[in-house]
């Protein structure tokens, strides 16, 4: 059988230095392609509008952050002032209430004494 001949190892090298000429041909010849220069600097702008779109949109989500974060801090003011208020209010009730109470007390309490007399 005298079988698969293969080629001996400076053939091989030829042929590997070949391809890799061939390459390297190849990639500078898309290297000097004017339409390559043209693509690139297309893709540059793109990714320039989308840097730009991408703060645009950071800076308006931390402006709606901050509207947020002053109406929730507005809306606690708020209600700590109505809690306030209300406590004043409850205050001045009891106060009202044990008035009428020490009223209504004093009363019954000098009612008794002059009964006694």
């Amino acid at each position: 059988m005298s079988g698969f001949k293969q080629p001996d190892l400076p053939a091989r090298r030829e042929a590997a230095a070949r391809a890799k000429k061939a390459a390297l041909e190849k990639f500078r010849a898309a290297a000097t392609d004017p339409a390559l220069a043209d693509r690139l600097t297309e893709r540059a702008v793109r990714a320039a509008d989308r840097e730009t779109s991408r703060n645009v949109r950071a800076a308006k989500m931390a402006e709606d952050r901050s509207r947020e974060a002053e109406r929730k801090q507005q809306a606690e003011r708020e209600a700590a002032l109505q809690a306030e208020r209300a406590a004043a209010e409850n205050a001045e009730r009891e106060r009202a209430l044990e008035a009428e109470r020490k009223a209504a007390r004093d009363a019954r309490y000098a009612a008794r004494k002059s009964k006694r007399r």
